[in-house]
C-alpha cells in the first residue's frame, strides 16, 4: 500500500468546480493584485480568528518580515525566538538587521519554553536586556505556545509579540484563536499548509489600528497615496487568485480540522492497541485545539531507521526539523555550541511526521500503524 504524507489531490476534487468558477472570474475581470477578493478574505480570517483586522500578504515568510517592519524593528535589536521551527522564523529577523535570539522548547509541545525564555531574560545583562524588542513564539505543528507567561513577559518588558502562526490556522489557546494572542499574528497560505492557496501566499492579523495601517503601507512599497514614500516597504502583495482559493477553503476548514483531529485520535488508539505507544511518542494535546497541521512521532535514537523502513514501505513522512536554527551554518556568528540546546536538539533527532491529512482513509492509517509496529519489534 501507498500512503503519500500529503494528498492534495483529494483535497481539490471535493472543491474543484468552486475553484475553476472562481478563477475563470478572475480571469475575466483582469484583476489580479489585491482588490475584492482579497478584501473578503481579509474580512473572513479577522473573523475566523478573532481580531479587527487582517492584511493579505504574499507569503508566510513576508508575513513575519512585514510585521517586524511594522513594529520598527531593526538594525542592533534582538528579537528572542525558538531554534526549533522553520527557517523563516528567524531569517526573517536576521532580514531587518535584527538578531535573533533563541530559547530552548518544551520537550512534549515542541513549543518555546516560558520558563526557559524568562531565566535566559534574567541572565542578561542590562544593555542586553535593553536591546529586546520584541519576542516571536511559534505555535508548532498546529498547537498554540505557552502565550499567557509569554505575554506576561513582553508586557513586563515592553516587548512587541509576533505569533508565528504559519502553522496553526484555527488553534486555540484558553478559548482564542492563534493569531488574535499577540500584535501581529502571522500565518502561511503554502500549499501544504492546513489553509492552503495555489501557489505562496499569507496573512497578519492584528487589533491595532496603527499596526493595520501601517501593514497596508508597508505591503505597496510604504507608499500612501500611490507614488508617494514616507516609508521604505517592500513588494508583499497577495494576489486575487490565491485569496479566492483560500476563501473557498476557509468555509471547510473547520470539517477538515475534525478530520485531522480524529486521525491524531485513531493513531493513538492503534499504537496503544499494537503495544508501541510507550516507544512511540505521540503529540501531547496541552491547549484547547490541536489542528494537526502535521503529526509527528518520537522515536528516539532510531528515527532514521524508522524513516527509512517507512519510506521503503510506501508510507510517506519527514523529518521537521533536522537542524535546530542555533546550528546553522548562517547563524555561527551568534556564537552558539551544540548541547546550549538540549531538548530542541533532541527533538531534531528523534522526531517524525506521518500522514495525517483529512483524506486519510482508516485502512491507510492501520497500515501506517502496522508498518511502525513492524519496525518497533
Amino acid at each position: 500500500m501507498y500512503v503519500p504524507l500529503l494528498d492534495l489531490k483529494l483535497q481539490y476534487a471535493s472543491i474543484r468546480q468552486e475553484c475553476l468558477a472562481v478563477t475563470e472570474k478572475i480571469y475575466d475581470s483582469q484583476h489580479f493584485i489585491l482588490g475584492p477578493y482579497v478584501e473578503k478574505l481579509e474580512e473572513e480570517v479577522a473573523g475566523y480568528c478573532g481580531t479587527r483586522y487582517a492584511v493579505g500578504v504574499s507569503s508566510g515568510t513576508d508575513a513575519l518580515l512585514l510585521s517586524l517592519m511594522a513594529a520598527g524593528i531593526g538594525e542592533g535589536d534582538r528579537v528572542i525566538t525558538t531554534p526549533y521551527t522553520f527557517f523563516a522564523t528567524a531569517g526573517s529577523i536576521a532580514r531587518v538587521g535584527a538578531v535573533p535570539v533563541f530559547v530552548d522548547i518544551e520537550p512534549d509541545t515542541y513549543n518555546i519554553c516560558p520558563q526557559k525564555l524568562e531565566a535566559a531574560v534574567r541572565r542578561m545583562d542590562e544593555k542586553t536586556r535593553q536591546s529586546v524588542k520584541a519576542v516571536m513564539p511559534v505555535h508548532l505543528y498546529g498547537q498554540c505556545a505557552e502565550m499567557d507567561p509569554i505575554n506576561a513577559l513582553a508586557r513586563e518588558n515592553n516587548w512587541v509579540v509576533i505569533e508565528d502562526a504559519a502553522q496553526a490556522m484555527g488553534a486555540e489557546y484558553k478559548g482564542q484563536r492563534a493569531g488574535s494572542l499577540g500584535d501581529f499574528g502571522c500565518f502561511s497560505f503554502f500549499p501544504s499548509k492546513n489553509l492552503g492557496g495555489f501557489g505562496d501566499g499569507g496573512i497578519v492579523t492584528t487589533n491595532s489600528d496603527s499596526y493595520y495601517e501601517m501593514l497596508k503601507i508597508l505591503r505597496v512599497h510604504g507608499a500612501s497615496p500611490k507614488y508617494y514614500h514616507r516609508y521604505i516597504g517592500g513588494n508583499f502583495r497577495l494576489d486575487a487568485i490565491q485569496a479566492a482559493i483560500v476563501s473557498i477553503k476557509l468555509a471547510r476548514l473547520d470539517q477538515w480540522t475534525q478530520k485531522r483531529q480524529e486521525n491524531a485520535a485513531r493513531y493513538r488508539q492503534l499504537f496503544a492497541e499494537a503495544g508501541i505507544d510507550e516507544i512511540i511518542g505521540c503529540p501531547l494535546e496541552k491547549q484547547d485545539r490541536h489542528i494537526y497541521n502535521q503529526f509527528v512521532i518520537s522515536a528516539e535514537s532510531k528515527r532514521d531507521a524508522l524513516r527509512d523502513f517507512l519510506q521503503a514501505a510506501g508510507v510517506g513522512c519527514e523529518i521537521y526539523y533536522p537542524v535546530c536554527l542555533h546550528m546553522q551554518q548562517c547563524f555561527a556568528d551568534l556564537g552558539y555550541a551544540a548541547g546550549q540546546m538540549p531538548e530542541a536538539e533532541a527533538a531534531a533527532a528523534r522526531t517524525l511526521a506521518i500522514p495525517v491529512f483529512p483524506e486519510l482513509t482508516e485502512d491507510q492509517q492501520a497500515y501506517v500503524a502496522e508498518q511502525i509496529r513492524s519496525f518497533c519489534s
